[in-house]
Formats: C-alpha cells, structure tokens, sequence
C-alpha cells in the first residue's frame, strides 16, 4: 500500500546530521535555523511524493487550493521542529517561549500517583513536552514507539542524549505490555502517538478532514487494559521560537463494553480523530504525516 509510512525510507545521511548538529550546539539556534532554508529547498524538489501528500492535506485544511509556498512553509516547518529537538535534548529550554494550557490537568492526577496516558500525533512536536511543567518535576514519562523507524536520527539525537533510550518502550516485543503497565502501576505517565497504522488488521474507519480514512485500534485497546485517564497532547509549533501546548482531558477510562467492541472502539477513535481534526485546522502546517494519508493512490492503482 503506497500510503503506508513505513514504505518510506529515510532521507540524509548520518554525517550530515552530525554536521547540522555541531552547528546548532556550537554556533546557536539563529545560525541552525538559516540552514533550514536549503534543506526545505532540497526537499520541496526531490520530494515529490511528500509534495503531493502536502498538498493533499493543505487543501483540505486551508479551505483553498494549496500551492508551492504552502509546501515550503510546510516542510519549514517540520523541519524546524526537527531542529528544535537538538535544543531539548541538550536542555536548552531557554531558546523557547512556551504557551501552556491546561498541564495542571495532568499534575493532579500525578500528585494521586495515579498513571495516565497521554495520547499525541504527527501533529506538532511531542519532543516540545520536555520542555513543560511535567517533565521539569522529573516524573517518569516512558514513550511507546518503533524506534526501528528513523533509525538514523534515533542514532544521532540517543549520542546527544543517552537517556533517550530509557525513556521508550519498545512496540511489538513480547514484554511491551508489562512494561506500559509497570509504568501506569507506578504512577507514571505513557506517552503514544495515535495517528499512524501499524498493523492494517487492527484499524477502526473514521472521518477525517471530511474524508474516511483509518486510524489504529491500538491506542484505544491499551487505554482499556491500562485503565487509566487518558489525556490528549498537541505541542503546535508556532514559528520562531514560539510553541503552543495544549493538554486535553480525553477520558477517565476507555470501556469496550462486551458485543459492542468494534462499535465502541469506532466511537473512541473517532472522538480522537476529531480532537486532531480540530488542531489541524488551528495549526494546518504542523501536520507531519508526509504521505498518502487517506489512500487516495491506493484507490486508483
């Protein structure tokens, strides 16, 4: 399937993010930043099937025809994101203007040593939530991820900071699930994307920027086995050095009641394709998901 992310490969080479990350530590964010517009350049050419996945998004959210300044912001945009996550590995929160909304949501829960769950997207920057209220009181936050995919930048940013490594739970290995529930048990916080398709025999169909569309049952179905809050994360980048981040309390507790699972587990993850629908719409260039998103090509092949 074309619109799959995990077909995509990865683009760059190890050196050259080792050369884009001595810039950014050794000559400053301002310095850094002016190699974003190279590389958004290099990217808008030769990426035309990421071009055309913006564009796809773009028109569906600017309410207009995108067109190619729209891909560049696009891209910029990412990009700058990307570059941000050197500053918050190496703790440089300073560099940042953070406009926080509702974290105090969360506190509460953790001050109970209760766990949650907080469910983000490709939308924004999840890495931001170093740079919150939360992390600063050191509490355990332990992300659930494939770290297989960007392998390369994986590499390069657990060289920045080792304890990159510790912070994630692997998906997909026999013990994932003990782990998750060792860190909710422990009262801390699980972090998750939402968003992607890992297995296209676990998805729920959705509306979406007013197409249907797939999102994965897993968020949902860990949420009911974790039995815990879940609350939603989006860290919208704003431009400069500004982030806008926004915590949303999602629910006390998934339930799939017995003969109604399929049916519910729709319910749930259609309440969160519309949280992130809205959050497109208020920040469309934070939209990371540079692909075939609602498998448009797949309809025509």
């Amino acid at each position: 399937m074309s619109r799959r992310w995990q077909g995509q490969v990865e683009r760059g080479t190890t050196g050259a993010l080792h050369l884009i990350l001595w810039i950014a530590l050794n000559l400053g964010r301002f310095t850094a930043r002016l190699i974003l517009y190279p590389i958004t350049l290099y990217f808008l050419i030769t990426g035309s099937t990421q071009r055309r996945a913006s564009t796809d998004y773009l028109n569906l959210t600017l309410d207009r025809p995108a067109n190619l300044l729209d891909n560049a912001k696009h891209i910029h945009t990412f990009s700058a994101t990307i570059l941000d996550r050197v500053f918050l590995m190496a703790d440089r929160y300073d560099y940042f203007d953070l406009e926080i909304h509702n974290h105090k949501l969360i506190a509460q829960h953790l001050d109970a040593n209760q766990g949650c769950i907080l469910l983000g997207s490709h939308l924004g920057s999840f890495e931001i939530l170093r740079a919150t209220a939360i992390t600063k009181r050191e509490l355990p936050l332990k992300i659930l991820m494939y770290p297989q995919h960007n392998e390369m930048m994986m590499q390069v940013f657990s060289e920045l900071n080792p304890s990159l490594v510790d912070s994630i739970i692997e998906l997909g290995r026999p013990d994932t699930l003990i782990k998750a529930q060792e860190v909710v048990d422990q009262g801390g916080i699980l972090g998750l994307l939402g968003d992607r398709v890992t297995d296209p025999n676990k998805t729920v169909q959705c509306q979406f920027l007013g197409r249907e569309t797939t999102f994965p049952q897993g968020p949902m179905l860990l949420a009911s086995i974790m039995k815990c809050p879940v609350f939603l994360f989006f860290g919208l980048y704003l431009g400069g050095n500004r982030y806008q981040i926004r915590m949303e309390h999602f629910t006390d507790r998934v339930e799939l009641e017995r003969g109604r699972r399929e049916e519910m587990l729709q319910s749930w993850t259609q309440r969160y394709a519309d949280r992130l629908e809205h959050y497109a719409r208020h920040a469309p260039y934070n939209w990371f998901n540079f692909y075939d998103f609602w498998g448009r090509d797949d309809a025509s092949e």
